[in-house]
């Protein structure tokens, strides 16, 4: 096994993220010049869902 793979149980469930629709823009590399906390937000709420994933699978 390749020392730089990551086994993850869960990987292949699908998980769920509630963005704005601007929040998911500013993930695939739109810059918003009035709102630079945009991109920031939305990674904080998929490190959070993905959190929330990984330490409680029963959620």
């Amino acid at each position: 096994m390749n020392q730089n793979s990551v086994q993850i149980s869960q990987g292949e469930e699908i998980i769920y993220v509630e963005m704005t629709v601007k929040e998911a823009l500013a993930l695939t590399g739109a810059k918003f010049n009035m709102n630079h906390k945009l991109e920031t937000d939305a990674i904080k709420k998929l490190k959070q869902r993905l959190e929330d994933k990984l330490l409680h699978p029963n959620h």
